[in-house]
């Protein structure tokens, strides 16, 4: 994502903030506009479903295996989220990306369907419901060049919207460089993560507890456990808890949980090389900068 300062504006048809919402760069022609299942009936009645347009439905797999997406474009946007309404019981959400120029032709509609899905499943956040990646058809590079710049701008919008769909974990390489790889280092674990702006992410490979404490078994993040091991995203092996793929976890303490099988303090848990708590790297390095201070700099 663009990580230059930009302005969104949130437009709210009917003035609910839990309602439709049309999010847009002023000075660009791309909107993405965030329409609730229960809404359905009035977005129908919008102008704005009228256009040609990609989109993306959104919830949670009905077997329980975690957040579920269906990517898809089309000429008639009332004709299938119509059709989608009756037949796909899943998805709570449809975000749309469209122009307000109603600018996009089926060529650019197939492109970006096909980079909206690819993009997905790599940054691996949903389970992505299409059964292939969509037709990816032969355009020129300035046509090419249009629909990456309107699928960047597209991407800026719906994660503001709170869909972070194309967004990766991040790079762990770059965090390592860095030096800011955390490590939750217990008896019988070795998890390795990096804090983030969502919360905390346990990286793949991390080894944790395979037995859960007797106190732990109707905590939350042991419900949490138990999901995880359910969804294969973590498993148990030759005694073992293993992650078999990096995982975003909203709170330090939930993700010290899930690997040590008990109740932890994340904060005091998660450790940089030289044994430096996140507590210290973060919260209190945080409260160290008073009001004073920012006088002073000023």
């Amino acid at each position: 994502m663009n990580s230059r300062p930009q302005t969104i504006q949130i437009f709210l048809p009917s003035g609910d903030p839990r309602g439709i919402r049309i999010a847009e760069i002023t000075t660009r022609i791309v909107q993405a506009i965030d329409v609730p299942r229960s809404r359905i009936a009035e977005f129908l009645d919008m102008r704005e479903s009228e256009r040609l347009s990609v989109y993306i439905l959104v919830g949670e797999a009905d077997d329980g295996s975690g957040k579920l997406a269906y990517i898809g474009q089309t000429g008639d946007l009332r004709k299938r989220l119509v059709a989608h309404n009756n037949e796909k019981d899943f998805w709570q959400r449809a975000f749309i990306i469209s122009t307000r120029t109603e600018s996009l032709t089926q060529t650019h509609a197939l492109f970006l369907e096909n980079l909206l899905i690819q993009e997905a499943r790599n940054a691996g956040r949903y389970r992505i419901d299409n059964c292939n990646g969509g037709s990816k058809p032969h355009v020129p590079a300035p046509l090419a060049a249009d629909c990456f710049e309107i699928f960047d701008t597209g991407r800026t919008l719906v994660a503001s919207l709170g869909l972070p769909i194309f967004e990766r974990l991040g790079n762990p390489e770059t965090t390592r460089e860095a030096g800011e790889i955390l490590f939750c280092r217990r008896a019988n674990t070795s998890a390795s993560g990096y804090y983030t702006d969502e919360g905390l992410v346990v990286l793949r490979g991390s080894i944790g507890k395979a037995d859960v404490s007797r106190g732990f078994q109707n905590h939350s993040f042991a419900r949490l456990r138990e999901e995880l091991l359910q969804q294969k995203k973590i498993s148990v092996r030759d005694g073992v808890l293993t992650f078999d793929e990096d995982l975003l976890f909203t709170s330090p303490s939930g993700a010290s949980a899930v690997v040590c099988g008990s109740a932890c303090n994340g904060w005091l848990d998660w450790k940089n090389e030289h044994g430096v708590t996140l507590h210290e790297l973060k919260r209190r390095q945080d409260a160290d900068v008073t009001p004073a201070t920012y006088q002073m700099a000023a």
